[in-house]
């Protein structure tokens, strides 16, 4: 083994332990649980609220387009913290393209709202 190789061995080490730890805890939770089967055991629970009807309810795709959007501007937040880690080191070049990033940003934003996709019917 190469010296940079044997720097991971510690990482292997606790991904063999973190892994052994979750199937043996599966196993031993299968084996020495009880098994007493019944109808309302095997019944779906939903918040205390009784089941009624099918599942499959189809539902408004605005919640789609608020989850993508929100993902959309949370990615953003994402890019802005390294960047105001390093602000200082980045200089007047970063503070520019930042500022192009945000910008492209805001009119993405801005389009969002004209387009009124944010608001319920």
């Amino acid at each position: 083994m190469h010296s940079d190789q044997v720097n991971y061995i510690p990482i292997l080490m606790q991904l063999i332990l973190a892994v052994g730890f979750v199937v043996g805890t599966i196993i031993i939770s299968g084996k020495l649980g009880p098994k007493r089967a019944s109808a309302s055991k095997d019944k779906n629970f939903e918040c205390g609220v009784e089941s009624i009807g099918n599942a499959r309810v189809p539902f408004s795709v605005k919640y789609f387009l608020v989850a993508i959007l929100f993902v959309l501007f949370d990615v953003e937040v994402i890019f802005l913290y390294p960047w105001a880690a390093n602000f200082k080191e980045l200089g007047m070049e970063g503070m520019l393209k930042m500022l192009v990033f945000m910008s492209l940003l805001l009119v993405g934003f801005f389009y969002i709202i004209k387009k009124k996709a944010l608001e319920w019917e």
